[in-house]
């Protein structure tokens, strides 16, 4: 049961416990909703703990630079890489 389905439980359990005026023999709807509403509120913290668990924190990598060898031209006007 993922997050959604938590959710939709306590919203159940609210309604059966705070919306409804119903009355059925052998069953009290009240405590049924109040059941519904711990249900999901275990579930969703259930859901965050294993969820914290599985996020892993990877150190950040540094790039790895290789170092060409590169030959060093000046263009100054006199010599520009044209000629002497």
């Amino acid at each position: 049961m993922g997050l959604g389905g938590c959710i939709i439980l306590i919203a159940v359990g609210a309604i059966l416990t705070f919306a409804t005026d119903w009355d059925m023999q052998g069953v009290n709807l009240d405590l049924v909703g109040v059941i519904f509403m711990v249900v999901g509120l275990i579930g969703i913290a259930t859901f965050s703990s294993i969820a914290r668990r599985r996020r892993v924190v990877m150190p950040p990598s540094t790039p790895v630079v290789e170092e060409q060898p590169h030959h060093h031209h000046t263009q100054d006007g006199y010599h520009n890489g044209y000629g002497a």
